[in-house]
């Protein structure tokens, strides 16, 4: 078998702090549990990355668009904002561990998140 490495790939996840990334992927899905759709950027620099989603539901809409206008995309009331705007766009983000209870199984998780958003 054969496994492709990309680029990139071998970076390990941003430790706690406030980073400068660029945004060097998104990936588009739906939500396990309640089938809300969103995107997740794949924020990275030398020193490592993070992927945070984005849920476009109107409790999601006030961070989703937070996190556009720090990186330099404005959005406009009535028009759409394409996520492949966004890919090659740098912002300043917070990165920390975010716990919370896995809706399937009650269980503690934890995982690295990305908030804080400001333009680069």
């Amino acid at each position: 078998m054969k496994i492709p490495v990309e680029k990139g790939q071998d970076k390990g996840f941003l430790p706690d702090g406030r980073y400068t990334v660029e945004i060097t992927d998104i990936e588009e899905g739906t939500s396990e549990h309640q089938n809300v759709p969103y995107f997740a950027a794949r924020l990275e620099n030398e020193q490592g990355f993070v992927t945070q989603r984005f849920y476009t539901s109107p409790a999601g809409m006030p961070i989703l668009l937070s996190f556009c206008e720090a990186a330099g995309v404005h959005p406009e009331e009535g028009k759409d904002i394409d996520t492949k705007q966004l890919i090659g766009k740098k912002l300043s983000v917070e990165v920390s561990d975010h716990a919370y209870a896995d809706p399937a199984t009650g269980n503690d998780r934890t995982i690295k998140q990305a908030t804080g958003f400001r333009t680069a």
